[in-house]
């Protein structure tokens, strides 16, 4: 028999090998057979952090994108298995399995799987308190982001990240590819207009993954009385920023297919007026309709109930006509490195009821009042686009000193 003592290292050195091998496996080839690398992400590279992690107790902010190796396995169960010492877990917006519906309320519970403690991050508060840190030696932030400003795992990041500096807890971050990182778009947020669905001075998208952002918060000084967070970062390989990458695991439940991933960034505006994005169908963030649009538009489409997804979508059970993303090529947002302003431009126009067509909400996730207020008065995308000057061309040029991948 093997000595218990030694138990939890044959289960590293296991551990490791699993996750060696799907590296490994993540090689492919051109057509001249040359050996083109995948991307590896953070979490897979367990031999850079393994080791780290031995002896501490650790706090997870995670949920089900969370994953390790080709099995994606959640990283909690996994390091569990390992023998690292996970004592808590924290979960974002829609949970820490990922099964609750947008803006739902989360509360804290106990993980059936692991009977860890969670602590919910989207329920009585946002930040950890210094109860939720108590006992803690090190705190991993490990969530697939999507790259747009008002994807509120972003704003998770920075209430972690000011708890940690508060407690004095190193945040380590096992970093992950943004899969709309090939784009810098969008009017920079007025920070009169600070949401949960836009915290900092940023445009729509920003190109920047976990890693990187959360080296911006630090040395832009966020932080509530500047704060600095003790930050460590492990890299994924072989990334860069214009390399295509598709999510191995739904980032939350109304982003269910890489199409509407790369659409998000330039649809989700809509959330703020009074049109249906798809919630309560099978293909939200793919359409965009309303029933005071027939006539105009022949495609349509019905959002009903959907229990973990949309239970009260807007336009409930009301059929609404519109456009028809499903089939659009999103190759030309990659080629233009724009996102898509046509769409809100297009369908303002076309709604009958002008004066109901905007909610306060719009405001939120544009980061400004101008951009509604440009589009109300009939404004062309070129002026909109030139009113975002100089602000975005500086948020760029702020952006390099952040990056990790060139």
């Amino acid at each position: 028999m093997i000595p218990n003592k030694f138990l939890s290292q044959f289960a590293v050195i296991a551990f490791l090998m699993l996750s060696s091998a799907a590296a490994q496996n993540n090689v492919s080839y051109n057509n001249k057979k040359e050996p083109i690398k995948k991307i590896i992400p953070a979490a897979d590279q367990t031999n850079l952090y393994i080791n780290y992690l031995k002896g501490k107790n650790i706090g997870m902010v995670v949920n089900q994108t969370s994953v390790i190796g080709n099995r994606r396995t959640v990283s909690v169960d996994s390091l569990l298995k390992s023998g690292i010492s996970i004592k808590k877990i924290f979960g974002p917006e829609h949970g820490f399995r990922g099964d609750a519906s947008n803006g739902a309320n989360v509360n804290d519970s106990t993980d059936p799987a692991t009977g860890l403690p969670v602590i919910s991050l989207y329920g009585k508060h946002f930040k950890p308190t210094p109860a939720d840190l108590q006992g803690l030696n090190l705190v991993i932030f490990d969530i697939q982001d999507v790259g747009a400003r008002f994807y509120t795992y972003i704003s998770t990041l920075h209430y972690v990240m000011e708890a940690c500096a508060e407690n004095n807890l190193e945040l380590l971050i096992l970093d992950r590819p943004n899969p709309n990182g090939y784009t810098v778009d969008g009017p920079v947020l007025d920070t009169n207009y600070r949401s949960f669905v836009g915290m900092h001075p940023i445009p729509v998208t920003h190109g920047m993954t976990i890693g990187e952002y959360a080296q911006m918060i630090n040395g832009e000084g966020w932080l509530k009385n500047h704060v600095k967070c003790n930050l460590k970062i492990i890299k994924i390989a072989n990334y860069n920023h214009s390399l295509s990458y598709q999510l191995p695991v739904n980032p939350s439940p109304n982003l269910n297919t890489a199409q509407s991933i790369l659409l998000y960034p330039s649809v989700c505006l809509f959330e703020g007026t009074t049109l249906s994005l798809g919630r309560g169908t099978l293909f939200p963030f793919q359409v965009i309709g309303h029933p005071l649009l027939k006539g105009k538009y022949t495609y349509s489409f019905t959002p009903v109930s959907i229990a973990g997804m949309s239970e009260d979508p807007p336009q409930k059970n009301q059929l609404c006509y519109g456009i028809d993303l499903k089939g659009y090529n999103t190759d030309k947002l990659r080629s233009s490195g724009k996102i898509n302003l046509t769409w809100l431009i297009e369908l303002y126009k076309a709604f009958p009821d002008k004066a109901h067509f905007f909610n306060a909400y719009f405001t939120k996730l544009a980061g400004t009042e101008t951009l509604r207020k440009q589009i109300e008065a009939g404004k062309s995308e070129k002026e909109i686009r030139d009113s975002w000057e100089p602000a975005l061309s500086n948020f760029k040029t702020m952006r390099r000193k952040y990056l990790l991948y060139q």
